[in-house]
């Protein structure tokens, strides 16, 4: 123990001393500045997730954090789950070479169900089992413009599902990716990627780009794989992509984008199965690939009114296919469609309103541990929303309030509120508060489907001398979890050097999702054994509180230090007539108590960067399976001889050889995340 907490202590001490050690010898380099933005003008940019609006971050009453294309091209990411680790209060674990955890504020897991993740304003959140697939989500990093991460509830505008945050990834316009862009990398993880881009121009009122990209990543280390034993990873992962974008203007008030991208990549991963065979034990080790492919069209239209305000209308058709061993092979299309309207009611109020339809088809097979009652669904969701914001007093104080009207084809009608409350008594300080009501309606496979949790051994846990097959069963009576959230956020600017954004939060939970255990049932095929059957409903109830900071200070022109940190408790319980003792215990702890992140920027004269970057995940556990804390220490150091040319070296995980960071979770086995480096060249003309 003694030893564990010297460790990490001691990297801490060597990284600050190297913060303060540094400024000598780049104060006699360069004083140019770092980013072009000051922190007051970073404060000053614009987001649309908070209100469907755009409107200041300093002045969203909202726990919004923005990752901004300077962010993620500094960090040395390559993905968009790995970006999203420089957002306070999210929980970001990778599972194997090609899948993570994402979570908001709790209940962490590869199928978490209470985030939603929108590109450009389309919804990419899995109907069959209402989740994230991060592997299928991706893009040209270098064309993300920023990403919007609200955190808490968003239902009142964005719907079902978003119950504990909201994740916009937004693009840049194509005016904004003019030219010819080149990318190219390999490394001892990254085995090798490439991208190509070109923009120009079809008028002197509208834009275009294409791109192309693909990379090949290779297997991660070996992992204990605990009763099953060590073995390779065999999680390596290859995935193609191109897509465009057209932006364009009609006359001086309407706007219109048109874009579009296809796919296909290949996941390689280790299947932890459980067939009734006494030969292997009941469990067994598979490796298999996972195939899948999708594309998408969008369309969206704006238009600027008189009065300042404006009508928006968005439509988009996403098609994707992935067969996966363990869940099945499945084909889903979703059409939607979003009309908007904002307008002013006198000079203190803005009323937004607006109208959705989305119908989502699927196609399913089942796999090895899922079934499905129904092999194909048809489901139709339609939605209306009102917002109403008053301004009380002029410049300072503003009240909102509005609600989320849902129609969904599981539980029928769905209504969420919410009231917010923002004070700026001046550019220096805001403060804001919120109470929201928020719903995560049923996915069909809690609906019609049955999960092959695991097979017991004859006498493992239970007296019994046959093998016991654990399944969980969907319910047509399961219904919406429920939550009611009290929100109270701080942002402080003394300055354009610096910034301090705070948040507090308490949650309580209804019934939210329980798995209650049936009498076993003897089956004789294709040995005798048990079957225990866990149904879903709802019988749980619990409450989460917590808190959030982030700081960004600029030390010097050529120095900036960015930290944050975040804390969370949740407490679940089931209800009184419920049997279920064990999932309250698993929820609880599947996402990390603290985390804090330290990144430090320093601009080494015209041509050189350096970018450090530690990280501290608390420990968690996942299905009955410890995965200590771990302490993670980045560095990219990147080289600019010519004009739009760049050359960049990074390390990850530079403190040990490798760690795990999450387990096993219906069928995926965990691998431990190693340390890596890669060199990349990108130009720009």
């Amino acid at each position: 123990m003694e030893n564990t907490l010297i460790r990490p202590l001691s990297i801490l001490i060597v990284f600050l001393g190297c913060l303060f050690l540094l400024p000598g010898t780049v104060q006699a380099l360069s004083g140019s500045d770092l980013m072009n933005l000051s922190l007051e003008e970073l404060m000053e940019v614009e987001v649309t997730s908070v209100g469907r609006k755009l409107q200041k971050v300093s002045e969203a009453p909202a726990a919004v954090y923005v990752i901004h294309q300077e962010d993620i091209r500094r960090s040395g990411v390559t993905s968009i789950p790995e970006a999203l680790r420089l957002a306070p209060g999210l929980s970001v674990a990778r599972i194997d070479g090609s899948s993570w955890a994402v979570a908001s504020r709790g209940f962490n897991g590869r199928f978490l169900n209470k985030l939603q993740v929108l590109i450009d304003g389309r919804s990419v959140y899995s109907p069959p089992f209402s989740n994230v697939h991060w592997d299928m989500q991706d893009t040209l990093l270098d064309d993300i413009e920023r990403i919007e991460v609200v955190r808490g509830p968003g239902g009142t505008l964005w719907g079902a599902n978003a119950v504990n945050g909201v994740i916009n990834i937004i693009t840049k316009r194509a005016r904004d990716t003019q030219g010819t862009l080149v990318k190219v990398g390999f490394g001892t993880e990254e085995e090798g990627f490439a991208a190509l881009r070109y923009g120009g121009k079809l008028s002197e009122r509208a834009d275009y780009r294409t791109f192309v990209k693909y990379f090949n990543r290779g297997s991660l280390h070996k992992r204990d794989y605990g009763i099953l034993g060590p073995g390779e990873a065999h999680d390596d992962w290859n995935a193609f992509r191109g897509g465009f974008r057209l932006d364009g203007a009609v006359g001086n008030r309407d706007d219109f984008t048109l874009q579009g991208e296809i796919y296909s990549g290949t996941d390689g991963q280790m299947d932890q199965l459980w067939p009734l065979d006494p030969d292997v034990s009941y469990n067994q080790r598979v490796v298999s690939d996972t195939p899948y492919a999708g594309g998408f069209v969008l369309a969206h239209w704006q238009r600027q009114l008189a009065d300042g305000g404006d009508l928006a209308l968005q439509a988009y058709y996403d098609r994707s296919y992935r067969d996966e061993q363990a869940l099945g092979k499945i084909e889903w299309d979703v059409f939607d469609v979003d009309f908007q309207h904002r307008f002013f009611l006198g000079q203190r109020q803005e009323l937004l309103w607006g109208l959705g339809y989305r119908l989502i088809r699927d196609e399913v097979e089942d796999g090895d541990l899922v079934t499905f009652n129904d092999n194909s669904a048809n489901d139709q969701l339609f939605s209306f929303f009102v917002q109403d914001e008053i301004s009380l007093v002029p410049d300072k104080l503003r009240l909102l309030l509005g609600s989320k009207f849902e129609h969904n084809d599981y539980t029928g009608v769905e209504i969420q509120p919410n009231a917010r409350l923002v004070w700026t008594p001046s550019k220096q300080h805001t403060l804001w508060g919120a109470v929201s009501r928020a719903v995560r309606t049923p996915s069909r496979m809690e609906h019609s489907g049955d999960v092959l949790y695991t097979v017991l051994q004859p006498n493992l846990f239970f007296p019994s001398p046959l093998p016991i097959k654990v399944v969980i069963a969907g319910s047509k009576d399961f219904d919406s979890e429920k939550s009611l959230s009290y929100e109270l956020g701080y942002r402080f600017m003394p300055g354009a050097g610096f910034s301090l954004d705070t948040a507090l939060f308490y949650t309580r939970y209804r019934d939210h999702r329980s798995a209650e255990t049936l009498p076993p049932v003897f089956a004789p095929t294709p040995i005798n054994h048990l079957i225990f059957t866990l149904e879903e409903e709802n019988k749980l109830e619990g409450e989460a509180w917590g808190f959030e900071m982030a700081v960004d200070w600029r030390v010097r022109p050529w120095w900036r230090l960015q930290g944050n940190y975040s804390l969370l408790k949740l407490n679940l319980s089931p209800a009184s007539n419920s049997n279920d003792y064990i999932s309250s215990w698993l929820y609880e702890e599947s996402s990390p108590q603290q985390q804090c992140s330290l990144r430090s920027s320093f601009d080494l004269g015209r041509h050189w960067d350096l970018d450090l970057w530690l990280r501290y995940v608390d420990e968690v556990r996942v299905y009955f399976t410890d995965v200590d804390d771990y302490l993670t220490f980045d560095m990219r150091l990147a080289w600019r001889p010519a004009a739009g040319l760049e050359l960049a070296l990074i390390g990850q995980n530079l403190l040990e050889d490798e760690h795990p960071e999450f387990q096993v979770e219906f069928g995926r086995a965990g691998t431990n995340v190693p340390r890596g480096f890669y060199g990349q060249i990108k130009w720009e003309f």
